[in-house]
């Protein structure tokens, strides 16, 4: 009879520790990543971007707007933010703090849902139907986030073109509205990206399939995204349980490659997916994926 009732107890323990584990420590177990990819043109020296996404900054979250503001240290030459910065309606404030030391460096940025939206309680059982309804929360202040960002002169490249020259080098860019909401207009940035810059970058905030091979298909070599937080609920030796996106589970953090259907890019083009540094209010939780950012360092392809 004592095995019985301990076997229960032992599940519970168990559970309890892991939630423990993941809302308590490893939600903000701030972590940088760091890749090379070579993608430059023969020749050229290195170029490093700095990639954050999915802040969901609250205005009390001091140690995480405290992290982000320590990566100016790392002296990128270029940075960009690919959405989902707010989850409450004072969280501008905290936010464009956190960014400030990294706005004195180029950057470019998209915006998404939890820009426009406050959340909202949810089931969390709704992210495994690929067509669950949709409900936002209320309109958040937006643009003053945008603001901020423009003000200091990074490139809004929601549903636009963009260029900047960085450490000598002209980089193209091409950018959509979160396309996980239905609001990209790849319409408005179609076409060859510019063969006569040194870099070509496209950003979106969720790296839909249909979105990402418009961006390969038109010869961008480096795609950034964000949304999937990693899964952010990752079980060890399968992966993540859900993307909540079009992308596969394989692909939903990290360095990858990219190809469209067809003939016409067959090794693909660059994508790196940010696993992101927040969480919903309403699911504070982590497991087997920390919070995190990118730098990835752009070296030249072999002659």
């Amino acid at each position: 009879m004592r095995w019985y009732t301990a076997v229960p107890t032992a599940a519970v323990a168990s559970g309890a520790a892991v939630t423990a584990y993941a809302s308590l420590y490893e939600r903000t177990r701030w972590t940088l990543r760091r890749f090379e990819l070579p993608v430059l043109d023969p020749g050229s020296a290195p170029l490093t971007v700095l990639h954050i996404s999915d802040l969901h900054m609250t205005a009390g979250q001091r140690s995480k707007q405290e992290w982000v503001a320590g990566l100016a240290a790392l002296e990128p030459d270029l940075v960009i933010n690919t959405g989902d910065n707010l989850a409450g309606h004072d969280a501008v404030p905290g936010t464009l703090r956190a960014l400030d030391p990294l706005m004195d460096r180029p950057g470019a940025f998209v915006l998404a849902s939890n820009d426009y939206y406050a959340p909202r309680p949810k089931n969390p059982l709704k992210y495994f139907k690929r067509d669950h309804k949709r409900v936002h929360g209320d309109e958040l202040p937006w643009r003053d986030l945008r603001d901020g960002m423009r003000e200091r002169g990074w490139l809004d490249l929601t549903n636009a073109r963009g260029e900047l020259e960085v450490g000598g080098r002209r980089i193209s860019f091409a950018g959509v509205d979160d396309s996980h909401l239905e609001r990209d207009r790849y319409d408005l940035v179609a076409g060859v990206a510019d063969r006569s810059a040194d870099l070509r970058i496209g950003l979106a905030h969720s790296p839909e399939p249909r979105v990402l091979d418009h961006f390969a298909a038109d010869g961008h070599d480096l795609l950034l995204c964000g949304h999937t937080h990693g899964g952010q609920l990752r079980v060890p030796f399968y992966g993540a349980l859900v993307t909540n996106c079009g992308i596969d589970r394989a692909r939903v953090r990290w360095l990858h490659r990219w190809a469209p259907p067809g003939p016409a890019r067959p090794a693909g083009t660059w994508l790196h997916i940010s696993a992101g540094l927040g969480t919903s209010p309403y699911a504070p939780v982590r497991f087997a994926c920390p919070p995190e950012a990118t730098l990835l360092t752009l070296t030249a392809r072999p002659a």
